[in-house]
């Protein structure tokens, strides 16, 4: 397996990954600007992308997820739950669905909280062995904090929503399976983000400051700690959701 982090501008993480030994890979949480970065990657790699996945229809930055899938002609993957936000095409997935990448697995874990179509990847090299080996987990988990809830509107039930998907669908996950999130420090879509890239779900059961909390403590501690909403997020959602066209 070959797996590369890009750190880029308002402290998201992207990812592209996968096997190089039959020469797939996917690319996940494209920034606007960078698809040229994965396309070099690829090329280095000796790849070729077949998956472009956003792990939900982002509202901090302007998504390059489309613009690379349509320049390599390959699908372009958010949850099902964004037909009901987006006006263009797209390949729907659902919670269990495994793609695979070569002798890679990729399986799709709905974790709604932040956004009703919010997703995780589980992925494991079958190479070394069926058990997954790290997890992509978008705005549901990050280093040191967990994701907003009140962008989508009904921040209280969003919360809950969160807390379940984190205990029902990560946090059962083994302790020491590595997580990389969709953000870090400086993004306005969560609370307290760590500046480390990484981390495991055993450290972040350990030290993560809302994962220990019963539901409603963990509703309240979110509640009360919501930032501001990112800039220009209207505009962002209108272009990602295909409302409009970005200038």
């Amino acid at each position: 397996m070959f797996f590369k982090q890009l750190a880029t501008r308002d402290a998201s993480l992207s990812y592209c990954f996968g096997c190089g030994g039959l020469g797939s890979a996917v690319a996940v949480d494209v920034v606007a600007g960078d698809e040229p970065w994965f396309v070099d990657e690829a090329v280095k790699a000796h790849v070729s992308i077949t998956h472009v996945i956003d792990t939900h229809v982002h509202a901090d930055h302007l998504s390059g997820g489309r613009a690379l899938a349509q320049r390599l002609g390959v699908p372009y993957c958010l949850h099902e739950n964004a037909r009901d936000l987006v006006q263009f095409d797209f390949e729907a997935l659902h919670d269990g669905q495994a793609i695979a990448v070569g002798n890679v697995l990729v399986r799709v874990l709905h974790t709604p909280g932040h956004t009703l179509d919010s997703i995780c990847l589980l992925v494991s090299d079958r190479r070394r062995s069926d058990a997954p080996w790290f997890a992509l987990t978008g705005d549901t988990l990050f280093v040191g904090a967990v994701g907003r809830p009140d962008l989508a509107g009904r921040e209280r039930d969003m919360a809950a929503m969160l807390h379940d998907s984190l205990h029902t669908k990560l946090l059962a996950l083994p302790a020491e399976l590595e997580i990389f999130p969709a953000h870090q420090a400086g993004s306005a879509c969560g609370a307290g983000l760590s500046g480390k890239p990484s981390s495991t779900i055993g450290f972040e059961k350990r030290w993560n400051p809302a994962l220990g909390l019963p539901r409603e403590q963990f509703v309240e501690l979110l509640l009360g700690q919501i930032p501001p909403r990112p800039a220009e997020m209207e505009r962002i959602v209108a272009v990602n959701t295909g409302q409009l066209v970005a200038a």
